[in-house]
């Protein structure tokens, strides 16, 4: 087994036991904006409301601002709110499976009936040569397929009459098989003459060419609508060039119909079949599993474990852990299916899958799904391990104070202490134009805006981004030599390689700052570099520590482009005021000075221009003029 720390943690605990709980006002502020059901607990643990919201952050958060919906249990409720946990959901209606789910399962006090789901109907489409669509509340196991529950019946009602006759589906109960076709059983009727049917009964269309009119039903279901538009367009010029215009103008309308269809459903197999659906989330040497837990098709609950140390361990070692660790003790059971997002090796899947069948007392499958459904199942389970990761690592920061990315970036730079306090540059010039620098700090992992600087570059001819960098990071750091040494940085960050590093190490040299660290983020691979001839370092995508980096920089780059068109900007009015006769340089800072842009200035009457010094009434009509003449 890998020496991988794995801590169980049921549904019911909100965080890992040895870090610090995180407060209700903590987890609100780290709620996603997905869809899906939120669960209120008291103070023992015990869920007393189960809720389902359309976007979990502003529904959830609702409850905990001043005002009062109107429910006479209301203020109760908040009052006894001591936690909180959401699960996130595909879409709304997934949340209102797992919101009657999860009340039937643990009767919240404060909840009210909820109306059975099943009671909803589902869009069948039939295993048939010949396949039919039409709604049912009841669902079973034949083969067929089902989409929904659908909530929206009436809406539904009038898509499936717009969407059958566009692709020339059957609405008939007779049962075609080849035989009847042969047998001539069957006869056309009055849908194949109003040309909503193409006479499948009698064998005037193929199974084949059947199948592409469901196909193209069943995407425009999903909000694939692109495919049926363009094959009815096609039908509408075939019938106009036919002279057949009554017919052209029904499926012109058809064509409106289906452009207004905005129905998107999750595909339910409703197999039966019980399922756990696995999925990692890791920053660093920390992880947390998410697992839904899946009975006949409904999410009926969430379990989560808490990994540590992954750092040095492959995925299939990691998936073994887990998975021994989550089914070795009599608490889970074992279901028939088990989804997870890597492969393990070999030898130990099979003696996994050995030890599963002989606790469960049959055969269980072990899946890594490509594509589909299974596969969109697992990534739902994802979103959820990166909303509990998040809860987790803030949990984490608290207890430690100073924040995990520091820590993590201090270990990856060999750094004496975690660097609170880190300042990034950026050139930034438009073919040696308006050739600009900006610098942004960053103080315990958080932007520290106003300690952000912007530098024009003074001593630099044309394009030299190695001696523009020396330029500004000796102007930034003479400065704090003299009026603040206690605001020098912990490190110094370049945007940029091996030369602009090498560039803003030799100035910092030169002040004397040898102990202070330089080091830059290279853009094309992400690439640490260090001055000198020293190897750069690669860290993992999922490091917090290269997140951080990433941010720096990124932030110094918008400070600078931003700055350098707001120069560009401010020279583009200036020229326009200095092509007017009698305004140089001196009046034209002037009157941006005073007015701010040239669109308040055009704006402006003669006796505000007047105000300006230099100018009267006269000379502010005259400019007036000749800016609107312009």
């Amino acid at each position: 087994m890998p020496n991988t720390t794995v801590k169980n943690s049921d549904a019911h605990v909100s965080a890992s036991e040895e870090l610090e709980a995180l407060s209700i006002k903590e987890k609100l502020d780290l709620l996603p904006t997905d869809p899906g059901v939120y669960l209120f607990k008291d103070a023992s643990g015990k869920t007393i409301y189960v809720g389902k919201a359309k976007v979990l952050r502003n529904r959830v958060r609702s409850y905990f601002t001043k005002g009062h919906d109107g429910r006479f249990q209301y203020e109760m409720l908040v009052s006894r709110i001591a936690d909180l946990e959401t699960i996130v959901t595909a879409n709304e209606v997934d949340a209102l499976v797992v919101e009657a789910t999860l009340i039937r399962r643990f009767r919240p006090r404060f909840n009210m009936d909820v109306r059975d789901p099943g009671s909803y109907p589902y869009l069948k489409v039939t295993k048939e040569g010949f396949p039919r669509v039409f709604l049912t509340r009841k669902p079973s196991q034949d083969g067929s397929k089902y989409y929904g529950p659908l909530t929206n019946v009436s809406e539904m009602r009038e898509t499936m009459r717009t969407l059958q006759k566009a692709c020339q589906i059957r609405i008939c109960n007779l049962k075609i098989t080849p035989e009847s076709i042969k047998r001539k059983k069957h006869k056309i009727c009055l849908e194949y003459h109003i040309g909503n049917c193409e006479g499948s009964c009698e064998g005037l269309v193929s199974e084949s060419e059947y199948g592409d009119g469901l196909k193209l039903l069943v995407n425009a279901i999903h909000g694939k609508h692109a495919p049926l538009i363009e094959m009815l367009e096609q039908r509408m010029h075939d019938l106009a060039q036919n002279l057949k215009y009554e017919q052209a103008a029904k499926v012109r309308d058809q064509i409106e119909r289906t452009k207004q269809l905005t129905i998107r459903q999750t595909v339910l197999t409703r197999d039966s079949i019980d399922r756990d659906v696995f999925a990692l989330a890791q920053q660093d040497e920390d992880g947390v599993v998410a697992v839904l837990r899946m009975r006949e098709g409904k999410i009926i609950g969430r379990h989560h474990m808490n990994l540590s140390r992954l750092k040095e361990h492959a995925a299939t070692t990691v998936w073994l852990r887990v998975l021994s660790d989550y089914y070795l003790g009599e608490v889970h059971h074992v279901p028939a299916e088990i989804l997870i997002p890597a492969e393990l090796d070999p030898e130990d899947e099979e003696l996994l899958l050995m030890y599963l069948a002989e606790k469960r007392e049959r055969k269980v499958k072990l899946i890594v799904p490509q594509r589909g459904e299974k596969f969109r199942q697992v990534h739902l389970a994802k979103t959820n391990a990166k909303l509990l990761l998040g809860e987790r690592l803030q949990a984490k920061a608290k207890a430690e104070r100073i924040p995990h990315s520091l820590l993590m970036l201090a270990d990856h730079l060999s750094l004496d202490h975690p660097p609170l306090a880190i300042e990034c540059f950026d050139n930034s010039n438009l073919f040696g134009q308006q050739p600009v620098a900006a610098m942004v700090r960053f103080q315990d992992g958080r932007p520290a805006k106003r300690e952000y600087r912007h530098f024009k570059i003074k001593t630099v001819v044309g394009i030299d981004d190695f001696k523009s960098m020396e330029e500004v990071v000796g102007r930034r750091y003479r400065r704090l030599l003299k009026e603040d040494r206690d605001k020098l940085p912990d490190l110094v960050l370049i945007d940029g390689g091996r030369g602009q590093v090498n560039a803003a190490r030799r100035i910092v040299d030169e002040l004397g700052l040898r102990e202070l660290p330089v080091v830059g983020l290279a853009k094309r691979l992400e690439e640490i570099v260090f001055p000198g001839n020293a190897e750069p370092i690669t860290l993992p995508k999922t490091s917090s520590a290269l997140k951080l980096l990433m941010q720096l920089r990124d932030e110094a780059h918008r400070f600078a482009i931003t700055y350098h068109r707001k120069l560009r900007q401010g020279a583009s009015v200036s020229s326009t005021l200095e092509n007017i006769s009698g305004i140089g340089p001196s009046k034209a800072k002037e009157l941006l000075r005073h007015f701010g842009s040239l669109k308040r200035l055009k704006e402006a009457s003669s006796q505000q221009i007047a105000e300006v010094p230099g100018f009267s009434e006269k000379a502010g009509e005259k400019l007036l003029a000749e800016l609107r003449q312009s």
